[in-house]
């Protein structure tokens, strides 16, 4: 008798592993099949389930993506990537996240050079949008840190926003698939785009930020200190104004929380 750990990772790989040989797939896992007949059908109820569920949930993740390549390209590149890239997590919110990365070559990258920029910004759309806002803190909340606190300070950030960099436009091209528009023709070129989405409850926002502030607020999202965040912003321009770009930070509601340095290292 295979013991628990084996027989597990027999029906996982049975299941989860694309076999091409349904025949050794069957004889593999035949002594846990009992309690009924016709083995090999019973198998392929849970492996077609398995197929189908989770590719349903990833086109129910990537709509424009499937747009922008067709339904049948983006269907059999999912079917394909279930196998290859099985859930990690039970949070099925969370999965897909590599799927950008998957697709890109497997469609065609040279065909469609910002397929994968594309892709990532409607997976961080798609997050954004379902978040719930938390209370922002006031800029006066500030108001009492001296300023060799401040640099050292690292701060939680409303859970809609989302930071991406693309070479291409990408914002506008899903703002055409949102606007439900077919123009005869659209212009594409490459260019550099530093995005911020903020999303809650449903809706979203996509703004295009300089490159220094896009730097900052990326930093501040990875939870670097206020410090660290301000000397890479400096490095990408030498006449970002940290001060006022924190202000305007705060006073658009992005900052939830500060957050002590055990904390932060903690992971919380």
């Amino acid at each position: 008798m295979p013991s628990l750990a084996e027989a597990q990772m027999w029906l996982r790989n049975a299941i989860v592993e694309d076999c091409a040989d349904e025949v050794f797939c069957v004889q593999e896992v035949s002594p846990l099949l009992v309690g009924g007949r016709e083995p090999a059908k019973r198998l392929a109820i849970h492996q077609r389930h398995f197929e189908a569920s989770l590719t349903s949930a990833l086109l129910g993740k990537f709509p424009a993506t499937s747009w922008l390549i067709g339904p049948t390209a983006m269907a059999e590149a999912a079917r394909a990537f279930v196998h290859f890239h099985p859930p990690m997590a039970p949070c099925i919110a969370e999965y897909g996240a590599e799927f950008p990365q998957f697709l890109a070559p497997r469609v065609g990258a040279k065909q469609i050079p910002y397929l994968c920029s594309f892709a990532e910004l409607e997976w961080h759309l798609g997050h954004a949008a379902v978040a719930i806002d938390h209370p922002p803190l006031a800029t006066d909340a500030f108001a009492m840190i001296e300023a060799d606190a401040l640099v050292d300070l690292r701060l939680a950030l409303q859970p809609g926003l989302r930071y991406c960099a693309a070479a291409w436009p990408v914002d506008d091209l899903i703002k055409l698939y949102l606007s439900d528009a077919a123009p005869a023709s659209h212009e594409f070129e490459p260019a550099d785009v530093h995005l911020e989405i903020c999303g809650a409850r449903g809706e979203f926002r996509i703004e295009r930020l300089d490159v220094a502030s896009f730097t900052f607020r990326k930093a501040l999202a990875e939870r670097q200190t206020v410090g660290m965040a301000a000397e890479q912003a400096l490095e990408r321009d030498a006449n970002f104004d940290p001060g006022r770009a924190l202000v305007s930070f705060v006073t658009e509601t992005r900052v939830v929380a500060m957050i002590n340095s055990e904390r932060a290292h903690d992971g919380h």
